[in-house]
């Protein structure tokens, strides 16, 4: 569990199935629900989704920020994550922890937020929330009260908005 721009996250290992297989389970979630990954550079983000000229403007234009790309992914990425999806969302986030931490394991990491599916977000580290449960939590005091990403599909030069956060894409649409 960690702080993000929006609210607290959990964020795995993507290339971990046993880390993507409890993180489903901590969150309750279907898991053919699915995640996004968290990346600390757009140069990162395209070694796991094809940008076309569109969704690489909006990217240049907005990251880091709260905005998720939703791109057809690449085969870099493993075949347990997100089984079955030809696309895969992608986020980079202007929070210098979530950055930090992306680099420091030198690949991508899942970005949810640290919630049981259907519950509130978290705004603040509960250490007992999943059971103690969670490996590592980082209590990065109290997060003021955020809507979550802005997430946009981008399949060459459309674009469709799948989740409207605070980040408006005025004109882009």
């Amino acid at each position: 569990m960690h702080p993000t721009e929006t609210c607290y996250g959990l964020a795995v290992d993507v290339f971990n199935k046993r880390a993507l297989e409890k993180l489903y389970r901590l969150k309750k979630m279907d898991k053919s629900k699915p995640v996004s990954i968290l990346v600390d550079s757009l140069a990162m983000a395209e070694e796991f989704g094809v940008f076309s000229d569109k969704a690489f403007m909006l990217a240049k234009k907005y990251w880091p920020g709260p905005l998720s790309l939703i791109v057809p992914r690449k085969r870099s990425l493993p075949d347990f994550l997100n089984p079955g999806n030809e696309f895969v969302s992608i986020r980079f986030s202007a929070d210098d922890f979530c950055r930090k931490m992306v680099s420091a394991l030198g690949r991508p990491l899942t970005t949810t937020s640290a919630n049981r599916t259907g519950e509130p977000q978290l705004y603040c580290a509960d250490e007992d929330y999943f059971g103690g449960e969670v490996d590592l939590v980082v209590d990065g005091g109290e997060i003021r009260k955020n809507k979550p990403s802005t997430i946009v599909k981008v399949f060459g030069d459309e674009l469709s908005i799948v989740r409207q956060g605070d980040l408006v894409l005025e004109g882009q649409v």
